[in-house]
């Protein structure tokens, strides 16, 4: 990469830089792409992976680890809602993971799998140059005085661009202070566990605690029983709330949220019990109203004032989360199995005290809630699968950090990411908007609420790049300077 020489004068064909080329950074270049005429702009993506379209979710070697809706549910083109199964098939790759079929037909497949059809979907167009993959990490981004925009890589070089999405992951897990301090540097605790083989030095007989009841827990748990482990494995979080499976019944979404608003988070929470009631009198279950919650989860949560939606998160979120983000047919029947055998366990309680003790082993102190009698296990392995530290978003990664030092970006005001307006277009800290920063995927959930699940990021990300695209073709129309 190389900076143009002249940094005051537009490029004869306006460069979109995209940071990420996780899934919604790849969604973004794939819909770019499809939408501009060949060789309008110049898109390039950054993106330290070999591959793009991974990401964390779906880069992994995890055999275990299983998407956690049908695979005719997921798609990179919202209007051929079976194109992932098409693929699945057509690939041979659906034929070689037998066990990916339920009783029932539905299909759920590795999560590599998913990571693979998105790689596949946008080779042709890095083969042909559409799209340009740059392996290089972000070190720096900065605005120009011609109000474009220098993006500095590992590499040393630097690219200047006229538009600049960012499409990063989510910041990795904050464990618990009291966890992180007594337990820092030692062999058996594992404060993330999303980095690849994380969990490989986890004995078969280890016993294990889990802190954290969510999908990342779940996929622990299923890791580490693929690997052979038959150690006792208890997870733990303060309510005690674990991810729920499916119902595989064809059900459709059930019940309406958005006509009219609800213009509270207690309005809403009501709202929801009396569909769930009217729901299982009709002889449905509670995950029709879930999915037409998805389904109108941008109009519900635009209609709550700022106030409404930081309760929503304070108070229910952890509620939505188990009931809206399930886990796969085949993982439940672990979890279940494991239970059954009573190598697993489930607890809601807050920790009170860890210290480590004789032997390498790790002395944990619980307090359950509504004044239980406290109680004391012992523990050879730590986990940590708390989810990701939204707040620490902007100080996750070097150049978001300096731009947020910079002033050019800021914290949403629910705290879930960075601030955006209806464009996804970022907001500085000022409450300015920058036309030319664009903001993709889950980061920009502040504003546009679901924007978690697979559908939702891909119907944000054709969004974003329809803006983006606009913009293009807006600077391609000026004249270019001479050269």
């Amino acid at each position: 990469m190389t900076t143009p020489s002249n940094t005051d004068q537009r490029p004869v064909r306006p460069v979109v830089a995209i940071i990420g080329g996780g899934f919604t950074g790849a969604a973004c270049a794939f819909h770019l792409a499809g939408t501009l005429p060949d060789g309008l702009a110049r898109i390039v993506v950054f993106e330290p992976r070999s591959m793009l379209g991974g990401g964390l979710a779906y880069d992994t070697a995890e055999r275990a680890h299983r998407i956690n809706v049908p695979a005719a549910l997921m798609s990179l083109v919202p209007d051929e809602g079976d194109h992932f199964q098409r693929w699945l098939e057509g690939s041979g790759v659906l034929a070689a993971d037998p066990d990916a079929v339920t009783p029932g037909g539905l299909v759920f497949a590795r999560r590599s799998a998913f990571g693979s059809y998105a790689a596949a979907s946008l080779a042709p167009l890095v083969e042909s140059g559409a799209i340009e993959h740059c392996r290089d990490p972000v070190r720096k981004v900065a605005a120009t005085r011609a109000g474009r925009w220098t993006i500095e890589a590992g590499d040393g070089g630097a690219l200047e661009a006229d538009i600049v999405v960012i499409a990063t992951t989510h910041p990795s897990p904050s464990p618990p202070s009291m966890v992180d301090r007594a337990l820092s540097g030692h062999a058996g605790y594992i404060p993330d566990a999303t980095v690849p083989r994380a969990l490989v030095d986890i004995g078969r007989d280890d016993r294990v605690l889990i802190i954290g009841m969510g999908l990342t827990a779940a996929d622990v748990i299923a890791t580490l029983d693929a690997g052979g482990h038959r150690g006792r494995i208890t997870a733990v979080s303060r309510r005690g709330l674990r991810s729920r499976g499916h119902n595989l019944s064809p059900q459709e979404p059930f019940g309406e949220f958005a006509d009219p608003p609800s213009r509270s988070a207690r309005a809403l929470l009501r709202r929801v019990r009396d569909s769930v009631a009217v729901a299982e009198a009709s002889g449905l279950s509670w995950h029709a109203v879930f999915d037409q919650l998805r389904k109108q989860g941008g109009d519900i949560w635009r209609a709550l004032p700022i106030v409404e939606r930081r309760r929503l998160v304070r108070y229910l979120r952890p509620f939505w989360d188990v009931h809206r983000f399930r886990i796969a047919p085949q993982v439940e029947a672990i979890i279940e199995r494991r239970l059954a055998d009573g190598t697993l366990s489930f607890h809601a309680a807050a920790i009170a005290g860890v210290k480590r003790s004789g032997g390498g082993a790790v002395s944990v102190d619980f307090r359950p809630p509504h004044a239980r009698q406290p109680f004391q296990e012992q523990y050879d392995s730590v986990v940590v699968t708390t989810g990701p530290a939204h707040g620490a978003v902007l100080s996750s990664q070097s150049f978001l950090k300096g731009l947020s030092d910079a002033g050019r970006l800021q914290p949403d005001a629910v705290g879930l990411g960075i601030a955006v307006d209806g464009q996804s277009r970022a907001i500085d800290a000022t409450g300015q908007v920058a036309d030319n920063l664009y903001i993709a995927g889950p980061l920009a959930r502040g504003t546009f609420g679901e924007l978690m699940g697979l559908p939702q990021v891909v119907n944000h990300a054709a969004f974003v790049s329809e803006s983006i695209a606009s913009r293009v073709r807006s600077l391609a129309s000026l004249p270019c300077p001479s050269r």
